[in-house]
C-alpha cells in the first residue's frame, strides 16, 4: 500500500511537471505537429500521456529510458546514474537535456491520434524492451543482471497493457518479459557468473511466472494480430515449457526465428536461427548459414558468432577449424 501511495504521488509530480513544459516553451518556439486524443475522453489516463510524452521519438532513446526512469519509475537521478554506470552529473545532464527538448519543441503532453498510436506505441515499446534488457543482461559492469531495472520494465510494461487491453503487442512484450524473468534465478550462479540456458538448474524457475507469461501470450495470439515482440515471446515459451534441454522443441524455434525474420530483420536474428537449426536439423546445416553470416560481414567482431562457428565445427569433428574460431 505505501508504494502504490509513493508511485501514485510520484507520477502526480512527473505529470504536472512534464505537462508544464511545453506551456514554458520560448516564445515563437515551433510545436511538435501532433493531433492527440486527450479531449474525447477515449484515452483519458494522464499516466499513458506520460509514457508517451517521455517516449517521444524527437528524444533521443538514451534520453527516453531516463525520462522514464525519472518520472514513471521515480528513481532518483543518482540511482538512474548508477543503474547505467555513469555519473550523476552526466545523468543530471541527460535529463535536464531531455527536459528542454520537451519545453523547447514544445512537445505535446497528450496520447498520439489513433493514425499514429500504432506507430508510436512501438517506439514506448522499444524503449520499455531496451530498459528491460539493460537489466536482464547487462552491458557493463561488474553486476551481470540489475535486478531494479529489470523490476521497472516489467513493472511500467504492466500498466501500458492495462492502459492498451487490445494492443496484443503492448501483451507480447509483458509475455517476453516474465517468460525470461521467470528463469532469473538459475541465470547467475554462486559466483556471479551467468549460466547458459542449457545448463541451468530449472527446479529453481518460477513456475508461477511462467504459468502467467504462457496466459498472457495465449490472449495475444488468439487475437490474431501477429508481431516481433509475439514472436520473441512464443520461442521463450518453447524453452520455458521444455523439462529439460534435450526436451526443447527445436524445429518450433527454427520456424519462429524465421518469422521473426520477417518482422525485425537483421543479422542477430539469423545467427540465433542458425543455432536453431543447427539444434534441429544438424550442426552442418547450421554451419552453412553461419557461414553465410561470417561471408556478410555484418557481424564482425560480435563474439556469440565466432563462439557459435567454433562449437559448430567441433560438433563436426572440425578441430583445427574450431579452434581456430575460438582464436578470433
Amino acid at each position: 500500500a505505501l508504494d502504490r501511495l509513493r508511485r501514485a504521488r510520484t507520477e502526480a509530480r512527473a505529470v504536472r511537471e512534464v505537462a508544464g513544459l511545453a506551456d514554458r516553451a520560448p516564445a515563437g518556439a515551433p510545436r511538435e505537429q501532433e493531433d492527440g486524443v486527450d479531449g474525447d475522453g477515449s484515452l483519458p489516463d494522464d499516466r499513458l500521456r506520460l509514457i508517451f510524452t517521455c517516449c517521444h521519438p524527437a528524444l533521443v532513446p538514451e534520453a527516453r529510458v531516463a525520462l522514464t526512469l525519472r518520472s514513471l519509475a521515480g528513481l532518483s537521478t543518482a540511482e538512474i546514474a548508477h543503474a547505467f554506470l555513469v555519473s550523476e552529473s552526466t545523468m543530471a545532464q541527460r535529463l535536464v537535456r531531455a527536459k528542454n527538448k520537451i519545453r523547447n519543441a514544445r512537445i505535446p503532453f497528450r496520447v498520439p491520434s489513433a493514425d499514429r498510436l500504432p506507430e508510436r506505441t512501438a517506439a514506448v515499446l522499444s524503449v520499455l524492451y531496451l530498459l528491460y534488457n539493460e537489466g536482464y543482461g547487462a552491458s557493463a559492469g561488474a553486476v551481470p543482471v540489475r535486478r531494479e531495472l529489470t523490476a521497472e520494465a516489467v513493472r511500467l510494461t504492466r500498466v501500458l497493457a492495462g492502459l492498451l487491453p487490445d494492443d496484443t503487442e503492448v501483451r507480447g512484450l509483458l509475455a517476453l518479459m516474465l517468460l525470461h524473468d521467470a528463469r532469473r534465478a538459475a541465470r547467475v550462479d554462486a559466483a556471479g557468473e551467468l549460466v547458459p540456458l542449457e545448463r541451468q538448474d530449472r527446479a529453481l524457475w518460477d513456475r508461477d511466472g511462467i504459468a502467467e507469461g504462457l496466459s498472457v501470450l495465449e490472449d495475444a495470439l488468439l487475437r490474431r494480430r501477429p508481431g516481433p515482440y509475439q514472436v520473441q515471446a512464443a520461442v521463450a515459451a518453447c524453452h520455458a515449457t521444455a523439462s529439460d534441454a534435450a526436451d526443447t522443441d527445436w524445429p518450433q524455434i527454427a520456424l519462429l526465428y524465421r518469422e521473426l525474420a520477417r518482422w525485425s530483420p537483421g543479422p542477430v536474428v539469423e545467427l540465433n536461427r542458425a543455432v536453431a537449426v543447427a539444434m534441429s536439423e544438424g550442426p552442418g546445416h547450421g554451419l552453412a548459414l553461419v557461414e553465410g553470416l561470417v561471408s556478410a560481414g555484418e557481424l564482425t567482431g560480435y563474439f556469440p558468432l565466432y563462439a557459435t562457428r567454433a562449437d559448430l565445427l567441433r560438433r563436426l569433428g572440425r578441430w583445427d577449424g574450431a579452434v581456430d574460431a575460438y582464436r578470433e
